[in-house]
């Protein structure tokens, strides 16, 4: 599959920084750098491609998986997609940021008829499926906490739902008056699980961290999603398998959990980069 133009302009080589070319292995830059595709369509832009602590495992990815398809974060999905089509031009490049299965990117890009897309994420299991969320999807196997392989400038929208980011390398890249819609938990946020079982709670003053880390940048809007959840048994042992508390969490408290009642409770917030756009 020949990947759009817009979207291979857009990436850069790990190692030199370089431009790509799509070659019939993969991708590979001027000074002869090569990074293969993978069966499933993904293509890793990393320095070193060892296996990462810090990426989402196979049972993660799965069990995010699961909750995604059954609907649960549907409210999630929407009200991003939302706050993107609201901002966003006729057409141009979207970035997922650590985007995971590619879930968000797909709602969002429904929403952006005339757009390209990039799903970034270090998770190969989570690559595997990001490759086929979305026909206007590219999936890209990167780290958000290190540079990224993307151009300056590069890039009109990122979204980044509940993942890292580096505020330097996110304004390196979009271009100017582009724009970032993030999404991150309320204190509330599935609090009843998390007390259930002792797990990892959501810091307050979010917000306020973001826009310290943006200061340059307008918020144009922000919203609050917040939905009850009637959980299956299954379902509330996913919620805390896909996340951080699945490092926290004892598998005996997970196999304990019963059907819960809890609280979808996210913020949407969308902020514009200094400048004029293109």
């Amino acid at each position: 599959m020949d990947w759009p133009a817009r979207t291979l302009a857009a990436l850069r080589c790990p190692v030199c920084a370089a431009s790509v070319a799509q070659v019939a292995s993969g991708l590979r830059c001027g000074a002869g750098h090569t990074f293969d595709r993978a069966r499933q369509g993904y293509v890793t832009l990393r320095a070193g491609h060892g296996r990462s602590l810090n990426a989402d495992t196979v049972d993660m990815v799965a069990a995010r998986e699961r909750l995604q398809s059954a609907g649960w974060y549907a409210p999630v999905a929407d009200a991003a997609a939302a706050a993107v089509s609201a901002v966003a031009a006729d057409d141009g490049l979207f970035l997922d940021l650590a985007g995971g299965t590619g879930y968000y990117a797909a709602a969002a890009l429904d929403a952006l008829p005339g757009w390209d897309g990039v799903c970034l994420d270090l998770s190969t299991p989570a690559l595997k499926r990001a490759a086929r969320a979305h026909e206007r999807c590219v999936a890209i196997g990167g780290d958000a906490l290190r540079p990224l392989p993307i151009v300056d400038g590069a890039v009109d929208v990122v979204l980044s739902v509940f993942g890292p980011r580096v505020p330097s390398e996110i304004s390196r890249i979009v271009a100017p008056g582009g724009v970032l819609v993030v999404v991150t938990p309320l204190p509330e946020h599935l609090s009843e699980l998390v007390e259930a079982v002792d797990g990892v709670h959501v810091h307050e003053g979010k917000s306020e961290r973001l826009a310290a880390q943006f200061p340059a940048w307008e918020r144009v809007a922000r919203e609050d999603v917040v939905a009850p959840l009637a959980l299956t048994a299954e379902a509330a042992r996913d919620v805390l398998a896909m996340g951080p508390n699945a490092h926290h969490v004892s598998v005996e408290a997970l196999a304990d959990l019963g059907p819960r009642d809890a609280t979808l409770a996210v913020r949407v917030e969308t902020l514009v980069a200094p400048g004029e756009h293109r």
